[in-house]
């Protein structure tokens, strides 16, 4: 057991959700795990973990994995509200099935997310919400045209709860992060899109490690619960757009 609080950890299985799993629990922090992909989860090992299966497009399955986190380990101290799909594609062409998918998790899980914990925080005058965009929530690239809205929702909602959550002590974070090596690409299936980025990528000598955005998650949530780092954006020093 630990005597540290609960961080809550969507789309856990995988990037900077995994890295950002392993930071806080060997900081000493009880974790609870949330994807899809289970087995992955239970294959990290990680001390005073709770891994549950949640498609964020389900609030009855966040509040459940809540409900069994919190149980075992206390309230939600920290949800990293992390899951997302990227579904880049050229706008003319892409399949709209690709566009709901997107709006499904990245906007709508946001949501899910946010409100399986956010009234218990209220309550108890304490909690931080980590909230993943990325870079592409604060500019628009060619191919990005649905995802960079679903990002831009990300922010917008994110000052609104900052605002909102402020007078009850509750912190609202947001991240953005640039091209990270993650398994972001995996969801890329227009082949022209996918070469586009590649070669980009290339050019800047390739991502950052998620292990690093994961320590800066870690240091912000450190600092005293009156002090908050409202935006983090991080990319290779390579990158230039």
């Amino acid at each position: 057991m630990t005597d540290k609080p609960l961080i809550g950890i969507t789309g856990a299985s995988s990037g900077i959700g995994a890295a950002t799993a392993e930071a806080f629990s060997k900081a000493g922090h009880p974790v609870l795990m949330m994807a899809r992909r289970t087995e992955r989860m239970k294959e990290m090992n990680l001390p005073n973990s709770v891994v549950a299966s949640v498609d964020v497009r389900s609030r009855e399955q966040i509040v459940e994995a809540v409900r069994a986190g919190e149980e075992a380990y206390g309230p939600v101290d920290m949800m990293f509200v992390n899951a997302g799909v990227a579904r880049l594609a050229d706008i003319g062409r892409q399949p709209p099935e690709e566009w709901d998918e997107m709006i499904d998790i990245n906007t709508k899980g946001v949501m899910n997310t946010v409100h399986a914990v956010m009234k218990g925080m209220m309550e108890r005058k304490r909690g931080t919400f980590f909230m993943m965009s990325s870079i592409a929530g604060r500019k628009i690239y060619p191919d990005h045209t649905v995802y960079c809205g679903t990002k831009y929702f990300v922010h917008a909602v994110s000052e609104s709860l900052r605002d909102y959550l402020s007078d009850y002590n509750v912190r609202v974070i947001v991240l953005s992060p640039g091209v990270i090596e993650t398994e972001v690409l995996s969801g890329v299936r227009d082949e022209g899109t996918l070469a586009a980025y590649k070669e980009n990528k290339a050019k800047m000598g390739g991502g950052i490690s998620a292990d690093i955005v994961a320590d800066l998650i870690l240091n912000a949530y450190n600092y005293p619960q009156e002090a908050i780092v409202q935006e983090i954006c991080i990319t290779p020093t390579r990158q230039k757009f």
